[in-house]
């Protein structure tokens, strides 16, 4: 089926698990200008939406953070009608309160990758998008509302520092972003929040703290491994998908004017010359 029959209008950067379950389940290779996204969408109907579902890293993981294309990955789904994305991520904890197994809802990030291709317009357009408030308000207090009501031991923002990879950090540098006052950090979120924010689209950052990063537990001479990440991954799976499937069936249809500025703030961002 060529994906230009298949609408969908909200969009989840998570893997199979988040919809496997389901049984109408349609896959489609979306093309975009700008290369291949990670995998396949899948687009699903959860509770009357149409939900398209791409794995960031691609099924198995075979796209570490760093050379994922961000800018097909929110492309394609943008190519395909969304107006919201949800994007969970794995990230380390950089703040003693701030504990493996916690959610933070992302309010601000600090990108610290070098050479992504970060945006869409490279010219002859010019596109200020700003990005001083890079996470949708409305997602945002959404995700806090439903996490509450989960019972989910959950932080209503937080700003993550954004790593190149695919190696994690060295004592100094994480110590560095905990004295900064930073909450997490992780290897995605950048690009992928402001080139959603480029093109209109909502977009919340919701994070799993799977570890404490390197600089808080320097003392004990431990620190984070894959190992101890994928642990937590999974003790927390169910949580992650129950929490962004209620989100999903809850987030209204259309994102009205005065409920955020995401849309408007694109269009606000071109220069045209005048």
């Amino acid at each position: 089926m060529q994906h230009e029959k298949l609408t969908a209008e909200i969009g989840v950067f998570g893997g199979s698990g988040f919809y496997e379950f389901l049984t109408d389940v349609t896959e489609a290779l979306v093309e975009t200008p700008y290369g291949a996204p990670s995998d396949k969408v899948a687009i699903a109907t959860i509770e009357g939406r149409r939900v398209a579902f791409l794995p960031r890293h691609g099924r198995g993981h075979t796209h570490p953070a760093h050379v994922v294309n961000y800018r097909a990955n929110v492309w394609a789904l943008h190519s395909l009608g969304v107006r919201q994305i949800i994007g969970p991520c794995a990230v380390g904890s950089l703040q003693r309160d701030v504990h493996p197994g916690d959610f933070v809802v992302l309010d601000q990030f600090v990108d610290r990758t070098s050479g992504r291709d970060d945006t869409f317009f490279n010219g002859p357009v010019t596109h200020h998008i700003t990005a001083a408030e890079p996470y949708c308000p409305r997602l945002r207090a959404l995700a806090m509302d439903v996490a509450t009501e989960q019972g989910i031991r959950v932080h209503s923002k937080g700003a993550a520092v954004i790593i190149q990879g695919p190696r994690f950090s060295t004592r100094a540098e994480s110590a560095w972003f905990t004295a900064n006052g930073w909450t997490v950090v992780g290897m995605t979120q950048y690009p992928e929040a402001i080139l959603a924010k480029e093109l209109g689209i909502c977009y919340t950052g919701i994070a799993l703290v799977t570890d404490y990063d390197a600089g808080i537990v320097a003392e004990s001479g431990e620190s984070v491994n894959v190992d101890q990440v994928l642990k937590t991954l999974a003790e927390n799976n169910e949580r992650v998908k129950d929490l962004i499937l209620t989100m999903i069936a809850r987030a209204p249809a259309c994102v009205a004017e005065d409920a955020c500025l995401c849309a408007r703030e694109a269009e606000w961002a071109v220069m045209n010359g005048a």
